[in-house]
């Protein structure tokens, strides 16, 4: 696995790019959505540095609205801010892993346990199905990560209650952490994109026992293959 100690001049120049987008409003909240956003899609790789002079310069913002954007991530467990060193992207953690795959496990296999199928609409698993398979198309497996995101999201949307959504929020936030420290998203995102493939049409067929085992299954196996990659430094 790589872990960048510096963030490339390239990715400040994304940061740039979007600084027409502040207004008036609270200017650390929309830094703060603006450097989630380059964090959630890779352009700030886990491990990496967030130089404050470089993205004060990127943004024209002030030191103390910039750190007040830092807060509210650390928050959210996407940075860490190490004394003398810095703010760097979070490496999530294997316990973090575990947690995180114990928390889907609740919430998705509920889901799917629960489901009416004279009732419940499935647009937006076929529509990230859809998504997953162009990225794939394209050779974008990072495209696929986000897209294979975005179906086990409407998974557990499924469940009907927008207290959950909320709650599951930070968990699918730290999960793109999670993909982007592995290696390979080709080998890592092409068998699970089949696996839901394969659960989406036990669901459609309205075997939901099975689609529920499927499921649990391919959890387990997700999170068992992302341990084993963890290199000995993410361990200790």
């Amino acid at each position: 696995m790589t872990t960048p100690a510096q963030a490339s001049e390239t990715t400040y120049s994304v940061l740039a790019a979007q600084r027409s987008y502040l207004d008036r409003g609270s200017r650390s909240t929309q830094i703060a959505d603006i450097v989630r956003t380059c964090i959630l899609d890779g352009a700030f790789k886990p491990g990496s540095r967030l130089s404050e002079p470089e993205i004060c310069t990127a943004l024209g913002v002030s030191r103390n609205t910039l750190r007040e954007a830092f807060k509210s991530l650390v928050e959210e467990r996407l940075v860490v801010h190490e004394l003398n060193r810095g703010v760097f992207v979070r490496v999530p953690t294997p316990a973090d892993v575990t947690e995180l795959y114990s928390c889907r496990r609740v919430i998705e296999c509920a889901a799917v346990r629960g489901l009416d199928g004279n009732s419940t609409d499935l647009d937006t698993l076929h529509a990230a199905l859809d998504d997953a398979d162009t990225h794939a198309a394209q050779q974008d497996w990072t495209g696929v990560g986000n897209a294979d995101i975005a179906f086990h999201k409407s998974i557990a949307a499924l469940n009907n209650s927008t207290r959950l959504d909320r709650l599951m929020n930070d968990v699918w936030n730290e999960l793109r952490l999670v993909f982007h420290v592995m290696d390979d998203p080709h080998t890592f995102h092409q068998p699970y994109l089949e696996r839901n493939h394969a659960i989406y049409d036990l669901v459609m067929h309205g075997q939901h026992e099975a689609a529920e085992r499927m499921l649990s299954d391919y959890l387990s196996d997700a999170e068992q293959q992302i341990l084993a990659a963890y290199s000995p430094a993410v361990r200790t």
